[in-house]
Formats: structure tokens, sequence, C-alpha cells
């Protein structure tokens, strides 16, 4: 039987982890998985599929359209590879010739899928660590081009229906990485005589950002995993403990599995809908947890997390309670601070981009915690920052000697996350510890010599509050990016 093998692309933009990341944090330090793959025999086929609309679609969102010009789709089985090294697998080679441009807030077929990119093409049997999505430059001429001022990419806003450019980073041409560690299980696995079918998850509504110039920039981050062309999904809905009713609109929920140091990554993120119901649609087969925090509409405090775990892809969750903090409304949450820095190899000032992220220790075990930012709205689970020429944030503060820097706020709940373990007759929920224990995690995307920071040690919250203001006791240092 030949292998055939299907890759979904999906929205646009939480966190792209490049492989054998360093973390500082004594509980959060990952350990390498082997950065090469295996190749065996047999062949395969592979077709390429863009899938699922986002979260930042008018009219609760900022965008009517997004779209974005695919160009190439690669694998190769060396994790370590750089763009134009040997080994690289062409999954999509007619889309040299033949861009498509994808809208991705468009909408999906019951599959949850947007669209399909050429017909299949062959695929040698292994495991891949690394797959490249390539996008058309900005100038580039496209056919029936969806971009009113005729960019290959481009938003278009909802409060005006004007197009604006979406500029894209240099890695774009270069191809987005996604390396083994943002992979479902690790790597690529090609079976030769099996059906193997991929989602490639973009997280649009995080992957765009506005700058202080007016204009539009791509920061794209990637996952993938292996799914079937037959929707499976994990849905439930998100209720108030005390009160039944649901929690419209203002419930981050997350889904998320461990990575080779046993931290729990989000796979996929959404807000739950005006009625509280959610759904993941399509997913890599497996256990997932759902991590959920939110904001209570009556008093503007924050939830305590709700952590389900052992959730499989078919599963849901039913009506999952969110307990009201343990502590008053204005002590309800914590702003994790500090300064991210950045420094290339002859320690001298570099711009990067860093995915921010709140990272919780409950029952011996790290997750990641959905934040919930004074902002709206706002799209997603992390933060994206981008280091810069100092002095930087009100008061200025000067960046250390031979580095750009960027100051940070994560508003995160002040209570102690409740979980249990998912069961067909319902889940019983318990809290460990009233107060929680965060470290922040910063991830990018350029080269540097470690790409996973952690703050170190963790902070245990402690005392009554109001805890409006948490210093980090490290800063997260990137040295030698490139």
């Amino acid at each position: 039987m030949e292998l055939k093998q299907a890759v979904l692309l999906r929205k646009l933009f939480p966190l792209a982890i490049a492989a054998c990341g360093i973390t500082a944090a004594a509980l959060f330090i990952a350990a390498c998985s082997s950065m090469n793959g295996t190749v065996t025999n047999g062949m395969g086929k592979v077709s390429v599929m863009v899938s699922d609309p986002a979260t930042c679609a008018t009219p609760n969102g900022p965008f009517s359209h997004v779209f974005v010009t695919i160009t190439d789709v690669q694998a190769n089985i060396n994790g370590s590879a750089g763009p134009n090294d040997s080994g690289w697998t062409d999954l999509t080679p007619n889309l040299k010739n033949a861009p498509k441009q994808v809208d991705l807030l468009g909408l999906a077929n019951n599959q949850c899928f947007l669209a399909t990119l050429g017909d299949s093409q062959q695929l040698q049997a292994g495991t891949y660590q690394q797959i490249r999505v390539i996008l058309a430059s900005d100038s580039a001429s496209i056919t029936s081009n969806g971009c009113g001022n005729g960019a290959a990419n481009c938003v278009q806003l909802s409060k005006d229906s004007s197009f604006h450019t979406l500029n894209l980073s240099s890695e774009a041409q270069t191809g987005i990485k996604i390396p083994g560690s943002q992979i479902a299980s690790g790597g690529l696995t090609v079976a030769a005589g099996k059906t193997t079918d991929l989602d490639i998850d973009f997280l649009t509504c995080q992957s765009i950002v506005q700058e202080g110039n007016g204009q539009y920039r791509l920061k794209p981050v990637l996952h993938a995993g292996e799914v079937s062309t037959v929707s499976a999904s994990i849905n439930g809905s998100v209720i108030d403990a005390s009160t039944g009713k649901a929690v419209a609109g203002t419930a981050w929920v997350s889904i998320e599995q461990p990575d080779a140091g046993g931290v729990d990554r989000v796979v996929q993120s959404t807000i739950a809908n005006t009625d509280g119901t959610f759904v993941f649609c399509p997913l890599p087969a497996g256990n997932y947890d759902v991590v959920i925090s939110g904001v209570r509409g009556s008093d503007g405090a924050l939830y305590a997390p709700t952590i389900i775990t052992g959730v499989a892809v078919g599963d849901t969750t039913g009506a999952v309670k969110l307990n009201a903090p343990t502590l008053a409304p204005g002590s309800s949450f914590a702003n994790l601070t500090g300064l991210v820095t950045s420094a290339n190899a002859s320690k001298a000032p570099i711009a990067i981009d860093v995915t921010l992220t709140a990272l919780a220790t409950v029952s011996g075990k790290v997750y990641t915690i959905p934040q919930q930012p004074l902002t709206t709205p706002f799209y997603g689970v992390s933060q994206v920052v981008t280091t810069v020429t100092g002095p930087v944030g009100n008061p200025p503060v000067a960046c250390p000697s031979g580095t750009d820097c960027i100051n940070y706020s994560l508003r995160v709940p002040s209570t102690g996350a409740y979980i249990g373990a998912w069961s067909a007759a319902g889940v019983t929920l318990a809290q460990p510890a009233p107060l929680p224990s965060y470290a922040v995690d910063g991830f990018t995307t350029s080269s540097c010599s470690a790409a996973d920071v952690n703050s170190n040690p963790p902070l245990a919250l402690a005392g009554t509050g109001p805890f409006t203001s948490v210093a980090i006791t490290s800063n997260l240092a990137f040295t030698g990016c490139q």
C-alpha cells in the first residue's frame, strides 16, 4: 500500500521552540532530543492542505481577511539543517511556479480545512526532524490576488476595509522553521504502507503585530503534528462554578502536551465562544491537557486556572467549572515583570522577536498558563516582544551595555490552579496549593546560542496580595544571535 500523507496548514502564530533549547530554571530543564531523523525503505505520497480559521476575524476581531502566499513546503531528516543545506525534500514543487494564496480567516469545510496546495507528491519513508514553510516576497506578482493593494501577503481591516501589506522577515523566504521539538511526537514519522496526515499550525492572531510606524509585520511561529483527514476534535464548554453560567468570550482555552523536558507546551489555543463552548479541530492523535484561564465579567477578577489532564482526541471535557479567586478581585492577578536582552556573537546589540509565556508548577508538573492582559481584545495565550535600542519602558530603563532590550509584563492569575484527570463520568477538580509558583519562559525563532530561556529561579507567590508587580529575579538574556 502506498503511503498517503497530508500536510495541513493552520492558523498563523503561540510559540516556536528551537530544537534542543536550554532552559535556565532548575525545574524547567528540557532534555535535548536527537537532531537527526532516520530514513527507512518505502515511499509515500504527500498532500498539502491549509486548515482552520482564527479568532481575530471580524466581527469580534480587527481583520476581515489575512492573506498569505505559500511558495513551498519542505522537510528534512536533519533537524539542524540550514535552508541551503542538502537533504531537503520538496513537498509542494508545483507551488514554485504557481504560488497559492490562502485566506487564513476564510471559511473551513467540515474537516476544518481551508485549501489544498497542489497534487500529491512522493516522499521517502523515515522520520523528519524539520519542516520549513516558504512565503512569497512582498513584491511578488500573484494571480487572482485577494490583496486589494497588490501585495502578496496582506491584512484587511474590519473597521474600514483597507488593505495593508503584511511585511515579512527574511526567514519567510528562507523557510519558516518548524523544529522537531514543535512537531508532535518529536518528528514526522512516515511509515511505509501506512497513511499519515500532517497538520502545520499557523497561529494567525498572535503572528500579526502592528508596529510603531503603523505597518503590519508577520512574526510566524508554527507547530505541526499528524492528524486524520477525517475531522477529529476535542470540545467542551466553560462555566462559572458558582453561578453555572457560561464564561462568555473571556476564557482562553489551550490544549497542551509535554516537550522533551516534561514542560507542557501549547499546541493550540482559542477563546471560548459567547456561549462558553470551544472546539479544537483537526488535532494530532494522542492525549492532551486542557488548560483554561478566564476573567469574571462581574468584577474583572481572574478565575483560578483549571487543568484537565489526559483528554484524548474525540473526547469532550463537558462543562468545565472555573472557580472564583481565593483573593479579593484586586489581588486576583500578578504582573510578572522583567527585561529581555539580546546580543550577537560579537556582544553587540541586535533586535530579535521573543515569545513570552508563563509557566506554573502544579502537582509537580509544569504547565503553560494562558495570560489575561489588561488590553482587550487579546488574541493569544502568549506575548510577543521585540528588543530595541534602549532606553525602554516607563520609567525608561537603559539597556545593558552591548544589548538591545525590552521590558515585559505578564498578567497571570494569583490563585493556585485546580486540576483533575479526565473521566467519562466527569472530572473531579482539586486545588493543590492556594497560591501559584511561576516562571517566565522566552522563545525566539532567531538563531541564538539558546533559543529557549527561562527566568531563574521560579517565583512562588506568598502573602495575601495585592500582587501588582512581581519582579523576576533574573532577566531573559539571549546571546550569540543572528
